[in-house]
């Protein structure tokens, strides 16, 4: 598929020849949702734990006699039916990731680009070096482009200036070649590659 690229400035700046087999296939909500779950469940941190009863001190005496009280048998006090007790299948400190194979989640990617550019969201920049780095000087230029909630993915180095300027602006996030990911793609209403993500991207499922 063919698709323009522009400038910072919203100038012209020739085309591109995207490959249909990044960015031309039909999206799989499946292999999209398979990724996102794989992704949050990862980054849980799982450290949420409650005491149970072999967490709580409290003496192991027997309470009272076994037989004439007219009450229910009981040893510890330790145990989950009496205050200050330990919690009977409370949370533990535990990991929430599961496996997704390399290959799925490469195929996600694939069909998250895709999806982008089926409904139009994705846009590709010639570059994003900008020589006067200021917040209010790419903010005028996100409003030249109509970009008020985007994802920018930039080649292998961020351009630091660039990403200095764009990290105060609410709902802009900047990421290098290596940090895309299905999640991020998807939380954002449109793409934008520089042309160096571009090329980077065909070389790495190519």
């Amino acid at each position: 598929m063919k698709l323009n690229i522009t400038t910072l400035e919203g100038k012209d700046a020739g085309s591109v020849e995207l490959s249909d087999e990044i960015f031309g296939l039909e999206p799989r909500k499946d292999l999209i949702q398979r990724c996102v779950n794989w992704q949050l469940a990862k980054r849980q941190a799982g450290t949420h734990k409650a005491q149970g009863r072999a967490d709580v001190w409290r003496t192991g005496k027997k309470m009272y006699k076994q037989k004439g009280t007219g009450g229910a048998r009981h040893g510890s006090a330790r145990v989950p039916q009496f205050r200050g007790g330990g919690r009977a299948f409370g949370p533990v400190v535990r990991s929430h990731a599961h496996d997704l194979p390399k290959k799925v989640r490469a195929l996600a990617l694939r069909h998250a680009l895709s999806a982008k550019a089926k409904d139009g969201g994705l846009i590709v920049v010639d570059n994003v070096a900008i020589k006067d780095a200021k917040t209010k000087t790419l903010t005028g230029h996100f409003s030249g482009l109509g970009l008020t909630n985007a994802l920018i993915i930039d080649g292998a180095e961020l351009h630091n200036g660039f990403a200095a300027a764009a990290r105060n602006i609410p709902n802009i996030d900047v990421l290098p070649i290596q940090g895309i990911n299905v999640y991020d793609i998807l939380r954002r209403q449109k793409l934008v590659l520089t042309k160096a993500a571009v090329d980077a991207l065909e070389a790495r499922f190519k």
